[in-house]
């Protein structure tokens, strides 16, 4: 690389390089993840995902010695990066949590590969739609308590029956076909009318 080509601070090009791989693992995790639900386990080889997510096989080989272990990591890696410790509990603040939580699972996962992946029976499945929804469900829950402290929202309020009507809701709405993210800003702010009289002190 010439001396022009090279980052002026000498930081921008780590962060680059980080994003980037970043991206082509969520390529690799999102194409594994379709091709065990579309076609079972059986069906998850590097040359697939290769072909399916568009990431070189050499670059799957060098993160994954085979597919056995592209599979335990999807089943024991994959995680959401949902983040509401920022957002204030609320009307607004409930609207933004339920908003950067369709947007994660839809940008990290597919809310598609979501709903087949819960309705599956496979065990392998069901792990990993475990450990995804699990720690989102935790910080909704962790949201949800803020707002209790804070005299916002109710006491005692069962957090995982919310959590889970939350979901069901975010599923049920991608079915019936509201594509791109104007649907998902929709979606929440229909979700928080519909929640607001329950859990609102």
């Amino acid at each position: 690389m010439n001396a022009a080509a090279q980052p002026a601070d000498g930081v921008r090009m780590p962060a680059r390089h980080a994003e980037r791989r970043e991206q082509t693992d969520v390529k690799i995790m999102r194409a594994t993840l379709e091709i065990l639900i579309a076609q079972g386990i059986g069906a998850v080889t590097i040359e697939a995902v290769a072909r399916k997510s568009g990431v070189a096989k050499t670059t799957i080989y060098r993160r994954f010695a085979n597919s056995d272990d592209l599979i335990r990591h999807l089943a024991h890696t994959i995680a959401l990066p949902i983040d509401l410790d920022g957002i204030e509990p609320g009307r607004a603040g409930l609207q933004a949590a339920l908003r950067r939580i369709v947007d994660c699972f839809d940008e990290k996962v597919g809310l598609t590969a979501v709903g087949i992946v819960l309705s599956s029976s496979n065990e392998r499945l069901r792990e990993v739609a475990d450990n995804v929804i699990r720690p989102v469900s935790a910080r909704f829950a962790e949201f949800l308590a803020r707002g209790a402290t804070d005299g916002v929202f109710r006491g005692g309020l069962d957090a995982p029956f919310l959590f889970r009507t939350v979901l069901g809701s975010m599923l049920a709405c991608k079915a019936l076909g509201a594509p791109g993210n104007g649907s998902h800003n929709a979606w929440a702010s229909h979700m928080t009318e519909l929640l607001w009289p329950s859990v609102s002190a």
